[in-house]
């Protein structure tokens, strides 16, 4: 019996959920929709972190 891997890749998970949490917690807090370009690089900079850094090599 041959193994078969996972071909589901759902990196792109981490990288919507920052975009999306990183506009809301900016417009949330500052109340300006300007900041929310900023929110949304600083999430999206965070989701690649979190991806890269803290759950590298983890199998599920």
């Amino acid at each position: 019996m041959s193994t078969q891997e996972n071909k589901n890749n759902f990196d792109w998970v981490y990288y919507v959920m920052g975009l999306f949490f990183g506009i809301v917690t900016a417009i949330i807090v500052t109340g300006s929709f300007g900041y929310a370009v900023l929110g949304a690089l600083l999430g999206f900079l965070s989701g690649g972190f979190f991806l890269n850094v803290l759950v590298k090599g983890r199998t599920y």
